[in-house]
């Protein structure tokens, strides 16, 4: 059993249930806790739209799953707070208010919903943390190796600067400080970067916007110059498209290496024609799906089935020894979109290989 500290600092290692045969697990009557059967309600609460993961994939695969496994007797209850976290506690109020079996939570602000998870601990609702681990009584936690995302975004900047040296200036996009995950991100990529490049320039982006992301890139080109600039480390896709805006304003034809971070299609289109250097791309479906599993197994009571899912623990600032599972990530470059994100059905080849960008999927032999 290997356990993580969220308030500190994760450690950097990737770890596949699904190699150890743990997600075909499952919990006989016999063995489970009193539990539902099918008729249940699951809540899902997903935090923003401006990345499309959440809409395009999370929410949709979440359903799906939920519904296979409870013969389609179960529903999904979803809300999406819009960046929002006053709205978010509002939805989670009203999903307590509701009685639903169990709440699938990825906070707006990690900090602020606590409140709201003791509220629903109160009412007998277990919740489960998705993607970003709450404060509060959480009862379990899914996502993935989030310091280990930092360094393969880290690893990637490096390699894409062949020789860096001490004297190279990078800018750091950072997520929002009201997020965790953020939190990891940075310390993960600064544990690779300190003492190899030199970071001109850093900052936390309110709400992950691109927009405030873009503004931040334009202050930071007119510090440092856009010539100094050697590379932009990105915590994020979205973010990502607005660093491209802001250089491309400033005139910028020849981009510096930039990452990522969601696969999102757009960037896979940038990746492609060589104006970002990478994502980090993780498997939504193998998130999803195994969130929906240990949401349905925590309300049926089917004990030895979640066990299985959850053999990390990890603490946060007010919670030890949560049951947690971390979900691998992939680095994703122009070489391997057909491994990645092809592969597990996230995108069609004809959706990134529009007319504007035959010419790079050609090269790449993307058919």
């Amino acid at each position: 059993m290997r356990r993580i500290a969220i308030s500190v600092a994760a450690t950097s290692m990737s770890v596949m249930l699904a190699g150890c045969g743990v997600l075909n697990a499952t919990g006989s009557s016999d063995d489970a806790s009193p539990g539902k059967g099918d008729d249940i309600t699951v809540g899902l609460l997903l935090p923003e739209k401006a990345n499309t993961r959440y809409e395009q994939f999370d929410y949709p695969i979440f359903k799906t799953k939920v519904e296979s496994l409870t013969d389609k007797k179960g529903t999904v209850e979803y809300a999406n707070a819009e960046a929002d976290a006053d709205k978010q506690a509002s939805q989670m109020q009203e999903m307590i208010d509701d009685r639903v079996d169990v709440i699938v939570l990825d906070a707006v602000d990690a900090h602020a919903i606590a409140g709201s998870v003791q509220k629903a601990k109160d009412a007998g609702i277990p919740v489960i943390a998705y993607d970003r681990l709450a404060e509060g009584p959480i009862d379990a936690y899914i996502s993935f190796d989030n310091e280990l995302v930092g360094e393969v975004q880290a690893r990637s900047l490096l390699e894409s600067l062949g020789e860096p040296g001490i004297t190279d200036k990078i800018v750091m996009m950072n997520g929002a400080s009201t997020d965790p995950n953020a939190k990891q991100f940075k310390a993960g990529a600064l544990s690779e970067l300190k003492g190899k490049v030199t970071i001109a320039k850093s900052y936390d982006t309110k709400d992950w916007k691109p927009e405030n992301a873009q503004a931040n890139m334009a202050e930071a080109i007119n510090a440092i110059g856009a010539g100094d600039i050697k590379a932009v480390y990105s915590a994020n896709d979205g973010m990502a498209g607005g660093i491209v805006k802001a250089l491309k304003a400033a005139g910028v034809t020849d981009l510096p290496p930039i990452t990522g971070q969601d696969a999102d299609l757009a960037a896979v289109q940038r990746i492609l024609v060589g104006e970002q250097y990478m994502s980090v791309y993780k498997s939504y479906p193998d998130e999803a799906e195994n969130a929906a599993e240990m949401a349905v197994a925590k309300v049926q009571g089917k004990d030895i089935q979640f066990d299985a899912l959850t053999r990390e623990r990890v603490d946060s600032p007010t919670t030890k020894d949560i049951p947690a599972q971390l979900v691998p990530v992939v680095a994703l470059t122009k070489d391997n979109i057909e491994d990645t994100v092809v592969a597990d059905s996230i995108y069609d080849v004809s959706d990134i290989c529009t007319a504007e960008f035959a010419a790079a999927c050609e090269a790449v032999k993307l058919k």
